[in-house]
């Protein structure tokens, strides 16, 4: 097993691939990643469907299918080293040092079990504790994530529940046995504007008094301001552009970063304008360019963008920018 990465680092990763392989046919789905997250800290993923996000966050807890499944790079989570963990250390890192809350909920919970028993059974997998200790803790979860009647829900069924009180005992269940890393994969995409509010209000609350790192996917730029502390926009498997929250909003560089902030409703300028949008199409991941996956959409393509992908420029403090269009800021340095 590789060493371990120093603290503060909870996430890191260097050079990360992944790739999915069917026959002959290989779908380079992650290429070349490096991202760290720090203890207590939220890091939003963004970009477009199919730009690796979710896959990213599914492989830091080995959840593809190892059939069919390549990794490449350093992937450590909380100092250690999941691509090169057995099976049963792999058991036990899921749920106790790092839990996710799935998209879908009523998809991701065990439809013939009633939520108290998935979650007690996921306390006493990794914790000596007896059933009712178990199911008292259950309770308590209910409670801090705010579910009405927690005693009666402990012994509802998924489907008898509404979408955002489902989201929150999908919470509750990674909760569970007090995780220091939480991975959210779009965690509000199914919910009503209201519940998205809600669900968002209540991890960044749950965060800062628990003093979780968590990484955030989604491809809604508003709901990452709302809970991040930073940013790394995704493209094509790559990250071509990532700092602080606030750097990414006020100061964007890349140019698909720029065009994912021109296509917001809230980016429109002027009323009676039409709202920018993305021309083309992401690129294949079986057939990937040579040079920028972005060179056909974007405006500013020049021959030296077509050649080889552009390695990461520092821009500002812990401002990285894959773009051969933007200059080093002298004083830029990388913590």
């Amino acid at each position: 097993m590789r060493e371990r990465h120093p603290a503060p680092w909870m996430v890191h990763l260097q050079d990360f691939q992944v790739a999915f392989h069917s026959g002959s046919k290989r779908i380079a789905a992650v290429n070349g990643v490096d991202l760290q997250v720090r203890q207590g800290e939220v890091m939003a993923l963004i970009g477009e469907s199919g730009s690796g996000k979710s896959v990213t966050l599914r492989a830091l807890m080995r959840l593809h299918d190892e059939r069919t499944t390549r990794y490449g790079g350093t992937a450590l989570v909380a100092g250690q080293d999941v691509l090169a963990m057995p099976r049963r250390a792999l058991s036990r890192l899921r749920g106790k040092t790092v839990a996710m809350i799935f998209q879908e909920p009523l998809l991701a919970l065990d439809p013939v079990y009633t939520l108290g028993q998935q979650i007690v059974e996921t306390i006493m997998r990794h914790e000596p504790v007896s059933r009712a200790q178990a199911r008292a803790r259950a309770l308590a979860l209910f409670e801090k994530v705010r579910i009405p009647s927690p005693a009666r829900r402990l012994d509802a069924y998924p489907h008898e529940m509404s979408g955002g009180m489902r989201q929150r005992a999908m919470i509750a269940l990674a909760l569970a046995c007090n995780p220091q890393i939480l991975l959210a994969d779009e965690p509000t995409t199914a919910l009503d504007a209201t519940v998205q509010i809600q669900i968002l209000l209540l991890l960044r609350e749950l965060q800062r008094e628990l003093g979780l790192s968590i990484i955030f996917v989604t491809h809604d730029i508003g709901a990452a301001a709302e809970v991040a502390d930073r940013m790394a926009v995704m493209y094509a498997g790559r990250i071509v552009e990532q700092g602080s929250a606030v750097e990414l909003l006020t100061r964007p560089q890349h140019p698909y970063t720029q065009a994912l902030l021109g296509s917001r409703s809230h980016g429109a300028m002027r009323r009676g304008h039409p709202l920018e949008t993305i021309g083309g199409a992401p690129p294949d991941l079986a057939r990937l360019p040579a040079g920028c996956a972005f060179a056909e959409r974007c405006s500013y393509t020049t021959d030296a963008c077509l050649h080889a992908p552009p390695p990461p420029i520092a821009v500002g403090r812990q401002h990285l920018v894959r773009c051969v269009r933007v200059q080093p800021h002298a004083a830029a340095h990388v913590a």
